[in-house]
Parts: C-alpha cells; sequence; structure tokens
C-alpha cells in the first residue's frame, strides 16, 4: 500500500509527459509555458515536503497520509474538468500539495512497520525506494495509454478511484501517536516562495534575458528568501527543518546526489518524450511504448540486484557510479538526429541511462535515512524528498531554458528542435557528471558496508544495508 501510494506520487510528476501537446492545443499554452503543467506541481511538492514531514511527526503519520490523499483527490478533479490553462496549473499545484503530505507520511510509516527487522526493512526499502523512478517513467506509458485511447483529463480522474480505495484501506496502517509541537508557518511559506521565485526566474530568462532587472531582482529576491528560511530555523524554538540534523552522517552529500540526480533524470525524459513526439512523429501511445523498456529496466534492477550491490559494496560507489552511467547513457541521447530512430537513437542510451539511475536512487535515499534518530524520520524523509524533487523543478526550467536557446521552440523545425533536444541532453549528462565526481570525491566511505563483508549477521540496520 505505501509503495503503491509512492509509485502514484512520483508518477503524477510524468504521466503528464506524453499528453502535454494535447494539454497545449486544448489549453492554449505557448512551447515555453508548457513546462507549468510540470513545475507547478513540482514546486508545491518540493517546496512543502518539508512542512509535510514536519506534520507527519507532530499529527501523526497515518492521519496526515490519509489528509494528503484527499487533497491530491481534489487537485485531480480540478486538473481533469480544467478548460483553461491557468486552471490546470492551480490543480497541478493543489495535486502537489497532496503529495507533499503522502510522501513523507508514507515514508514514516514505512520505517515504523519493519524497524524491528533490518533484514525486512532492506527489503521493503528496495520495493518502496523501486516505486518512485518506476512510477516516473511508467506514468509516461500509461499517459500514453489514456491519452491515445480516452483523452488528456483522464491522466487526473485515474487518482479519483485510487485515492478513494486507499481511503477505504487506510486502517491497515499502524496508528501513530502525536507529538506536541507547533508548526513553522513561516518557515514553510519563506521556503516554497524562495523555491517557486527561482524557478519563475529561470523559466522566464529565456524570454526577458538573463541579464535583464527582472531577471536579477527575481533571483536576488528567491536568494533572500531562502536565507530567510535558514535565518527562521536558526531562531524558532520550533523550526520546520532544525539545522541540527545536518549533523547526521552523509545527510549533506546524499541529498547533494539526489538534488543533482533529480536535475539530470527529469528532464531526461521531459525532452525524450517531445523528441519522440515531435521529431520522431510518434503518437502518444507508441512514445509511452517506447519509454516501457527503462520501467522494466528499473524494477527488475532496483528489486533484484541494487539492495544486494548495496549490502555488499555501500551506498557511495554505488550512488557516485550510478550518476556516471546515467551521464554517459545521457551523453549517448544528445547524439539524436532528426531522422533518427528508436531503436538507434533510444533504445540502448535509454536503457543506459535507466541502468544509472537504478544504481544511485536506492543508495542515496537509504544514505540520506540511516542515520536520523525515528522521532526525525518524517523530516529526513522530506528533506530527501524535497532536494529530489527541487533538483527535478531548477534541471527542467533550467534545460529547458538551454534547449529553447539552441531552438527547441521552433514547432515543425525537425533539425531545430532536435539541436535544441540534443543541447538539453548534454546538459543533463554534464549535471549527472559533476554529481557523479562529486560524490566520490566528498561523501564519507560506507565503513558499514566493509562490516557487513566481513561478518554474515550484521548487527544493525546500518550494517545490514550497507550504509
Amino acid at each position: 500500500m505505501l509503495a503503491t501510494a509512492q509509485f502514484m506520487v512520483i508518477m503524477d510528476t510524468s504521466i503528464i509527459g506524453v499528453a502535454l501537446p494535447e494539454m497545449q492545443r486544448e489549453l492554449g499554452f505557448s512551447q515555453g509555458e508548457l513546462q507549468w503543467v510540470f513545475n507547478a506541481y513540482v514546486i508545491a511538492f518540493g517546496g512543502l515536503l518539508l512542512l509535510g514531514g514536519r506534520l507527519s511527526d507532530l499529527l501523526g503519520a497515518r492521519k496526515v497520509f490519509n489528509a494528503g490523499w484527499v487533497v491530491l483527490i481534489v487537485g485531480s478533479v480540478v486538473a481533469a474538468a480544467a478548460q483553461t490553462a491557468w486552471v490546470e496549473v492551480v490543480g497541478r499545484a493543489v495535486q502537489g500539495v497532496g503529495g507533499a503530505l503522502i510522501a513523507p507520511a508514507a515514508m514514516t510509516l514505512l520505517m515504523i512497520l519493519f524497524a524491528h527487522d533490518p533484514k525486512e526493512l532492506g527489503k521493503a526499502m528496495a520495493l518502496y525506494g523501486a516505486a518512485a523512478p518506476a512510477g516516473g517513467t511508467a506514468g509516461v506509458f500509461l499517459g500514453g495509454v489514456f491519452t491515445e485511447w480516452l483523452s488528456w483529463p483522464w491522466i487526473f480522474i485515474i487518482y479519483v478511484p485510487i485515492g478513494v480505495a486507499t481511503l477505504a484501506a487506510i486502517k491497515l496502517l499502524p496508528a501513530v501517536e502525536p507529538r506536541r509541537g507547533r508548526v513553522d508557518v513561516l518557515g514553510a511559506a519563506s521556503v516554497t516562495a524562495g523555491l517557486a521565485l527561482a524557478v519563475f526566474a529561470i523559466v522566464r530568462a529565456e524570454h526577458v534575458g538573463w541579464g535583464s532587472s527582472a531577471t536579477v531582482l527575481q533571483l536576488v529576491g528567491a536568494a533572500a528568501l531562502l536565507v530567510l528560511f535558514f535565518a527562521i530555523q536558526k531562531s524558532t524554538g520550533q523550526p520546520l527543518m532544525p539545522l541540527g540534523i545536518w549533523r547526521v552522517p552523509r545527510l549533506g552529500s546524499a541529498n547533494l546526489a539526489m538534488t543533482l540526480l533529480g536535475a539530470a533524470w527529469i528532464p531526461m525524459w521531459y525532452f525524450l518524450n517531445l523528441y519522440l513526439q515531435q521529431v520522431l512523429g510518434y503518437g502518444a501511445f507508441a512514445s509511452g511504448a517506447a519509454l516501457l523498456p527503462m520501467t522494466v529496466l528499473l524494477m527488475i534492477f532496483m528489486t533484484a540486484i541494487t539492495a544486494k550491490l548495496l549490502a555488499r559494496f555501500g551506498a557511495k560507489p554505488l550512488i557516485g557510479g550510478g550518476l556516471l552511467v546515467l551521464a554517459a547513457g545521457l551523453l549517448w541521447l544528445s547524439a539524436v538526429e532528426p531522422t533518427g530512430s528508436f531503436a538507434v537513437d533510444v533504445l540502448p542510451a535509454s536503457l543506459v541511462a535507466a541502468l544509472g539511475m537504478s544504481l544511485a536512487y536506492i543508495p542515496a535515499m537509504m544514505a540520506a535515512m540511516s542515520g536520523a534518530p525515528q522521532e526525525q524520520a518524517g523530516l529526513a524523509s522530506g528533506i530527501v524528498n524535497t532536494t529530489y524533487q527541487v533538483g527535478s523543478a531548477l534541471g527542467l526550467a533550467a534545460l529547458t531554458a538551454l534547449a529553447a536557446s539552441q531552438g527547441a521552440g521552433q514547432l515543425g523545425d525537425l533539425p531545430a528542435l532536435t539541436d535544441g533536444f540534443s543541447a538539453a541532453f548534454l546538459g543533463a549528462a554534464a549535471i549527472a557528471a559533476a554529481g557523479g565526481l562529486i560524490t566520490l570525491l566528498v561523501m564519507r566511505g560506507d565503513k558499514a558496508a566493509v562490516t557487513a563483508r566481513r561478518a554474515d549477521a550484521p548487527q544493525s540496520t546500518g550494517e545490514q544495508i550497507g550504509v
């Protein structure tokens, strides 16, 4: 049930991918504005995940999980019924709020359910971890099915029956007693506004110029809001994100890796889908089906192999190596041609990229979570999910601007479109490569993995999973 929730929340970031051309035609989005269908969700999701984690710790994870599904259902109905671009963006933002409540609560419940058995926790985390990237990639395929055979609103309608079924079965999950405390509303508002303004500035820079006073003022304002957020966290008695949590071993380096992983992976499927439809001429269903091999590889590798590699070698080499493999796949994708083909230009490179994602995602998630005490499990989950989503939004905004500068906004001009998409893939490759090198240079080694190799019976959860 929890893995399905994670699958659905992350799928919500990608299921719109295949439907974007149809939504663009019916709702009147421009090529540059189209990314707001994605970013409205991601900004609300990423910006409010810390608040979701805090609420999960204070109010009880099951209550917050339940509330999150109610909000997600409401947002899905609004997004499905939208007749104009701005209503669609509002619906997507409401969906993001629901996701921000569901994700950290689900992680907290998972840790509570399996904390007593390190071996079972490792298995559960493997399945839960695989659900996220698999949901992201499966969303592309399912979006194609709904868009081709029904209509694009069905990509949102599907959340209603699943949400209702989840709410009906909510008592399957353990009740968690709330803790005394208060919510840092000002901190939540400042960090969400800062992230949203940063993404908005990057998106608008394509049209008004990077050196324009508007862009500079918006970026300065975003930085000021984020500085204000950290000042509030330092001064308030019950902060949204106690800064002391960053003393947890490897939390910082793991979250940096997750930021760069999201900044490379999400733009890859976004532009790959546009390449398939706008350059190769694929329909919605064919485009989604073309990315199905990545989903299969992700599910098989994450559930059957990554956990074993993690226990054997530890997180650091898998995160660093996975990001470098992802970079290699993206570099390969950057060679796409206007007259290319799926078998030559897309399939092999996308499988290499998916392999890199399979290696890096779960180890980074576990490295960020493993050192946090149970009472801060929701916070740690909120932080690591936040960094991935924020990286996704900022990466997509920056690479969309890069692609547009190289011709990706010229619909119908296949060479120009391809040049723009190629530039985006190349930029994503540079981001992934930087993440891999930084991880290998900065992250602390995995002493627990060494212990696990020397003994048949690990003595703790950290030793069991090699982090």
